[in-house]
């Protein structure tokens, strides 16, 4: 009985604590980024191939998003928000990538046509397992998980539960660029 109350309590506090932005994922800042992994790439000089954008982008400015839900609001937000700002640090050599982790069939159709409809220029979307790739540790409670790394050293990580992520969030995400473009 001592055993099953103290099991409810836990899943209660861990859904709290999920609640309240606690959420990890990804490697933390001040991390080394873990390294290759190629997914496949859905737009950009790549396009239809697997191919490692982790590679592409070296030790530039980096801003990756392991996104769960390409149709959610939020996610689509802060796609264009970063590809703005992106584009806004050309000088700098930032390169922005969003890999969706999903086994959707349909998935990579979807992704050309949001490329199209939202004019993105800035970024690469592709597509890996729905686990990510291995080093990462891509928490599955997950829906988004965004890394801003030069270097290869992460200098922030945001991770949002599914419908957590707010406009105040992703403003705070672009705000952080900063940190990598100085």
């Amino acid at each position: 009985m001592m055993r099953t109350m103290f099991a409810f309590a836990m899943v209660a506090v861990l859904g709290l604590a999920l609640q309240a932005g606690d959420l990890k994922s990804g490697p933390q800042a001040g991390e080394k980024v873990p390294g290759p992994f190629t997914p496949l790439n859905v737009n950009g000089e790549n396009a239809g191939k697997k191919a490692c954008l982790y590679c592409k982008h070296g030790e530039s400015p980096v801003a990756v998003i392991f996104a769960r839900t390409p149709t959610c609001e939020a996610t689509q937000k802060l796609i264009k928000k970063l590809d703005a700002v992106t584009g806004e640090n050309a000088k700098a050599e930032m390169g922005f990538y969003v890999v969706f982790l999903s086994d959707d069939d349909k998935l990579e159709e979807s992704l050309k046509s949001m490329v199209e409809k939202e004019k993105l220029k800035n970024v690469t979307l592709s597509i890996d397992s729905p686990k990510g790739p291995e080093k990462y540790n891509i928490e599955k409670d997950a829906d988004l998980t965004v890394l801003l790394y030069k270097e290869r050293k992460v200098e922030s990580n945001f991770a949002f539960a599914k419908g957590k992520a707010t406009d105040k969030d992703i403003e705070a995400v672009v705000k952080d660029v900063s940190k990598i473009v100085k």
